[in-house]
């Protein structure tokens, strides 16, 4: 894994030299994942209807034979696949309520929750990114169900993402659901359009972090990497 070094609040860091155009670059162009305003007008149903019938033309423009009893039906699965599984993140009806409890055991400390998959979809290239992510919080009065963190990180990155926005997604709803400032995010991800197209670097990795409250000071935050860098007690 790698660790940054920077002392700033929020920053990244890309293993790999990136071309200037854009889609290289990963550059994303706001906090929030850019929606028309008309995007929940029609239900899902139709949505999958259209998006069938679109993949279908791609496939035929490729020159694939779809009376195939192998590809016949992939415009269906596709469609399925994007609004009800790998892009269910862009419904906000999705978005998992963030039970919280009061700290009646009165724990101060760090809470780290490591490795939680990133699961997410490149919006430059609509190929994978892949890898995990790692999330400490301090109380200030209100804790979280463990499981909740898997489930946010989970529905911010079911969705076309930039790995910087989804970062700060992460970190800035943590930061309003438990009313605290003291909110880490780390998120090491491999990008199958840096992998598998372009440069071809089958090894780079990306890490992008949100600190922000305690985590900006610089004792918090290597104890957070210390955290990420030790190993389970053996049972």
């Amino acid at each position: 894994m790698n660790i940054p070094t920077e002392s700033n609040g929020h920053y990244s860091h890309n293993s790999t030299v990136m071309t200037d155009d854009i889609g290289d670059a990963h550059l994303a162009t706001s906090r929030d994942t850019p929606l028309r305003k008309d995007a929940f007008d029609i239900s899902e149903e139709v949505k999958m209807r259209k998006i069938e019938t679109h993949f279908q033309s791609i496939m035929e423009i490729l020159g694939l034979d779809l009376k195939d009893d192998s590809l016949k039906g992939t415009p269906g699965r596709v469609a399925k696949m994007y609004v009800r599984e790998i892009f269910q993140g862009l419904n906000p009806d999705n978005k998992p309520a963030l039970t919280l409890f009061e700290n009646k055991y009165q724990y101060r400390q760090m809470l780290v929750e490591k490795n939680i998959r990133v699961q997410s979809t490149c919006e430059h290239h609509f190929l994978p990114i892949y890898g995990v992510a790692h999330v400490a919080y301090m109380s200030s009065g209100k804790v979280i169900g463990l499981s909740k963190l898997n489930r946010l990180v989970d529905y911010f990155s079911r969705r076309p993402q930039v790995q910087e926005r989804l970062t700060v997604q992460i970190g800035e709803e943590l930061c309003e659901a438990l009313h605290t400032k003291d909110v880490a995010v780390l998120i090491d991800a491999k990008h199958m359009c840096v992998q598998c197209r372009g440069v071809e670097h089958e090894h780079s990795s990306t890490v992008t972090t949100f600190f922000s409250g305690k985590f900006l000071n610089e004792n918090t935050r290597r104890e957070f990497y210390d955290s990420l860098l030790s190993s389970p007690t053996p049972c």
